[in-house]
């Protein structure tokens, strides 16, 4: 299998597991069938787009290539159908989208790397490509985006695409190693909510109250 379609078929994997998250809180938030796939389709391909443009290549490959935008659509269609047979949704639905971030984390900064992108900038790249779809997904279903909490969910993907540029400037970014770098962003996704794992947050103090006398 050559890097390219080996490359292809990881995006289009996650495009699929991102549509399936998509889909699925589209689902628990009781959407009817075009919502479902509306969502799906923005989870799965919002990241993509703002990759390509950033790296410009247009058009996207989500409007080129047809089977982005049916393999999004197909799979948002099934997790509507068939998501009576999908016990906890909750779960789902943080599983799927750990699988996807760590799959467009790879697959974001192989690109950038690829369009002559410098590393820094392409682990940057990589990481908005991981996060934009379930940014959009949460927008649109109206909760507060995953990227903005206390949770684990950018730095994975920061730490995914520092490896996977580490092991692209020392000749290594054949299928193994990326397969690991995109293992390490779904088990640290995992173990951080698992573990309740999340970033510092500003401690709030009280306004102090009375009067100061003149």
């Amino acid at each position: 299998m050559t890097t390219s379609t080996a490359l292809l078929l990881a995006d289009l994997t996650g495009v699929a597991v991102f549509a399936a998250s998509g889909a699925s809180a589209a689902v628990a938030k009781r959407l009817d069938i075009f919502g479902v796939v509306f969502v799906g389709f923005v989870a799965a391909l919002g990241g993509g787009i703002f990759r390509d443009l950033v790296i410009d290549e247009a058009p996207p490959l989500a409007f080129a290539d047809w089977r982005y935008v049916a393999t999004a659509a197909v799979t948002a269609a099934a997790v509507f159908w068939l998501h009576p047979q999908l016990a906890r949704l909750r779960t789902t639905v943080l599983v799927l989208d750990a699988a996807g971030l760590a799959l467009f984390t790879v697959t974001g900064t192989l690109k950038a790397l690829d369009a002559q992108v410098p590393p820094v900038g392409a682990c940057l790249i990589g990481m908005l490509t991981a996060i934009g779809g379930g940014l959009g997904r949460d927008l649109l279903t109206a909760e507060i985006p995953v990227v903005l909490r206390r949770e684990i969910y950018a730095v994975a993907a920061l730490a995914g695409s520092i490896l996977v540029a580490l092991l692209d400037w020392l000749g290594h970014a054949n299928t193994a190693p990326l397969t690991a770098a995109a293992l390490l962003v779904f088990g640290l996704r995992l173990i951080a909510l698992r573990r309740r794992w999340s970033a510092p947050v500003a401690t709030l103090r009280p306004p102090r109250t009375g009067s100061r006398g003149v």
